[in-house]
Parts: structure tokens; C-alpha cells; sequence
């Protein structure tokens, strides 16, 4: 019990000590008491669309899904927006320009506030929403209420190249500055986005084995070492790092994963919001240029990844990534090593999610890493998520900005 206090009271320390410099206070300029500068926000040009990807890729609102209708089961999953803040045009007087999905709701919502807050005595407009009477093209996402055709209600176009930059920042799936009489704007389907939360790999996954021999992610146990980075930012050589706890471990659940394939013909399969390092395809193995973790929704093909032969000492090399995909599979497993990194089938990834900084995780980690280091790996451990993280996800939210998080959630 003692053990067990000492380690949440050192958890709370640290997450003050390294969340404070990223949540900072009052007064200009940075560092600790200080406040931060407010964002510069840059308007879009026209024709310009955000995320810079087609709007039905994975990177942006994703496929269609079928029209909905009013006599359709899927009917049920527009809901109508009675916001007070929005003005909508409803020209068919069927109030359909108020129906839309919770996402597209609550980004709408969001959006209008920020208007106002931008322009006094403005509101935001929504000129269309969902359409029920063909006005669009056959795989339009009005006919799902996952678009939005939006203006200001003064309708002054001078200021629509800044009103799709609020609604980027309002966290629109895609935002696209489409005509100079009105900004488009969609979000993911709500199937979606509750699919792809989380932070892990499947149970069909490979890890390797101190010794060289593979084992899959639903066999892997604490204790077992296994082929990891030696640095925190995946630099490094490679050594065996101890397997010390499962951050999370849902062995009877199935998920939407990503699937990032390279030029080596290793391919890693993790869940949206797990970080994953990344490098531009430039420099030898003692530069990388651009090395950093990005979430695993944010990769592209013509972005480079580390791969593994799987021999120790060596430094895993750069592997271009050649295509992103989702697939479904089954098990959630997220190991966490002692030294914070992992490689899973030949790819080198991060042991975090879901707070887009590998070393801010790491660092917040810390405790817990020195708790298992001490004690020794955790036991037989229960299904779900590990009490430590969970602790840190409620912290967070409250020290640290949403921005920091993946949009799709923890």
C-alpha cells in the first residue's frame, strides 16, 4: 500500500513539473507563469482545402457510406441543430439543413462560437446541410448530414478565407474554401471515428524475441525482452528492452486498425492514435532529417519509417512507406517497455498514444517505469486499461490543450 502511494504521489509530481510548461500561465512570453502568445491564424486561399488529401480519403472524411433518407434505419443518426448561434438558410422549409450527424453538430457548434468570437454581431450560416433532394453529386457527403455548405451571416466574402481557417480549427474533418460564395466543410462517419480511438496493436501482431524467435502481441508476456530502441526519440541502435506492463489489453475486442506498408515488405498495423516514428526520406543513418512521432492517421506514403532486420546494436533504417490502409482485427495490446519503444512486425514504433509527444509521455511514464523496474514486471494483469494511463489521460485533459490529443479521441 505504501509502494502503491508513493508511486501515485510521484506521479502527480511529475505530471505538474512536465505538463506545466505545456498548459503555462499568466503574463507574456514563455516558460513557467507566463502566457502563451495566442495562435496566428492564416486564412485559406481559395480553392485551398485542409487536410491537403482528397475529402473521401482516409486522411480526411473517409469513403460515403449511402444516402440516408427519411424512411431509412440510418435515419435515425442525423439529429437536428437548434443552435440559436446559427443562422440556416432551410430555402426547401424542411428544416433538412438542420439535420446532420453529433460530430458534424458538435464541430458546427464549435465553429459558431468561434465566429462570434472573431467577428461581434456576426453569426455563422449554413447555407446547406443534409440533402435529401439530390442537388449534389451521387457520392456527396450531404446525403450522410457529414457536410455542411457554410458562410457568415453578413454574408461579407472578404471574410470566408478566414472563416475556413476557423472551421480547420474548429476540428472539421475537411475544410475546403470551394467557391467564393460559400466554405465546404465534412467530417469522418460516426462508425468511424468510434472505431479508430485508442492506442495499440492487434493480437496477430509479432514482436522479436531476445534470442531472435517471434511471438505474437496476444502471447507476449511481462518480462519477456524484447528488440526495441535504445533512445527515446528511436536514433538509437536497437538492443532488448523488458517488457514491464500492458498499458492497455483488450484481448476479446475487434477494431479498425491502420495497416502502413514499406519498400522493405514489413508492414505494421496499430491503431489510429498510436505514435509512430517518422523521418522525411532524406539523410544517412547519423541524420535523419525531420525525425520525429506522429500519430499513426497521419502518415502518408512518401514519409519514411524505421525497419528492422532484427539484429541488435544496429540502427534501424529508413523504409519508405508505400501505401496506408485500414483493416479490422482482433485484440488491443499496447506493452509498455522499459525503454519506451518497440518493434512490431520489423517497424519500429512508440510504446504511447493518444498525446501527440512521445517524450512528454515518456517522461510522464517515468514513474511507473521505476515502480516495475524496482518491483520487477508486472503479474497476471486484468483486462482493460491500466490505471496509471487512465490516471494521465484525466490529468491531462486538464493541464494540457485539447490540440495536444488525438481528435478521435483517447
Amino acid at each position: 500500500m505504501r509502494i502503491s502511494f508513493l508511486l501515485l504521489t510521484a506521479s502527480l509530481c511529475a505530471l505538474v513539473l512536465l505538463l506545466a510548461p505545456a498548459s503555462e500561465g499568466c503574463g507574456p512570453g514563455r516558460g513557467y507563469g507566463k502566457r502563451r502568445l495566442p495562435k496566428k491564424l492564416i486564412p485559406l486561399a481559395y480553392k485551398q482545402f485542409s487536410p491537403n488529401v482528397a475529402e473521401k480519403t482516409l486522411g480526411a472524411s473517409g469513403r460515403p457510406e449511402g444516402k440516408i433518407t427519411r424512411n431509412s434505419e440510418r435515419f435515425k443518426e442525423l439529429t437536428p441543430n437548434y443552435n440559436t448561434d446559427i443562422i440556416f438558410k432551410d430555402e426547401e422549409d424542411t428544416g433538412a439543413d438542420r439535420l446532420m450527424t453529433q460530430r458534424c453538430k458538435d464541430k458546427l457548434n464549435s465553429l459558431a462560437i468561434s465566429v462570434m468570437n472573431m467577428w461581434p454581431n456576426v453569426k455563422l450560416r449554413v447555407t446547406e446541410g443534409w440533402d435529401e433532394d439530390g442537388h449534389h453529386s451521387e457520392d456527396s457527403l450531404h446525403y450522410e448530414g457529414r457536410a455542411v455548405d457554410i458562410t457568415t451571416s453578413d454574408r461579407d466574402r472578404n471574410k470566408y478565407a478566414m472563416l475556413a481557417r476557423l472551421a480547420v480549427e474548429a476540428g472539421f474533418d475537411w475544410v475546403y474554401y470551394e467557391s467564393k460564395a460559400h466554405i465546404h466543410c465534412s467530417v469522418k462517419s460516426e462508425h468511424s471515428v468510434a472505431a479508430k480511438t485508442g492506442g495499440c496493436f492487434p493480437g496477430d501482431a509479432q514482436v522479436t524475441l531476445e534470442g531472435g524467435a517471434a511471438k505474437r502481441m496476444r502471447d507476449l508476456l511481462p518480462g519477456d525482452r524484447v528488440l526495441a530502441s535504445s533512445s527515446t526519440d528511436g536514433h538509437g541502435p536497437l538492443l532488448y528492452s523488458p517488457v514491464l506492463s500492458f498499458l492497455d489489453r483488450q484481448p476479446n475486442v475487434t477494431k479498425t486498425f491502420y495497416v502502413i506498408g514499406t519498400d522493405a515488405g514489413l508492414n505494421i498495423t496499430l491503431t489510429a492514435a498510436h505514435l509512430i516514428f517518422v523521418s522525411d526520406c532524406t539523410g544517412g543513418p547519423g541524420r535523419r532529417a525531420g525525425l520525429r512521432t506522429v500519430f499513426a492517421s497521419e502518415v502518408r506514403p512518401g514519409q519514411c519509417v524505421f525497419t528492422s532486420a532484427g539484429e541488435v546494436r544496429s540502427q534501424a533504417r529508413l523504409s519508405a512507406v508505400t501505401f496506408v490502409e485500414e483493416r479490422r482485427s482482433a485484440g488491443l495490446f499496447a506493452p509498455l517497455t522499459q525503454h519506451g519503444s518497440i518493434v512490431v512486425n520489423g517497424v519500429l514504433a512508440s510504446c504511447y498514444a493518444a498525446v501527440d509527444s512521445h517524450h512528454l509521455s515518456h517522461w510522464a511514464l517515468a514513474p511507473l517505469r521505476f515502480f516495475y523496474g524496482l518491483m520487477g514486471p508486472s503479474g497476471a494483469q486484468s483486462d482493460g486499461l491500466h490505471w496509471y494511463p487512465w490516471l494521465l489521460q484525466k490529468l491531462g485533459k486538464l493541464l494540457l490543450d485539447a490540440g495536444h490529443f488525438h481528435s478521435w479521441g483517447i
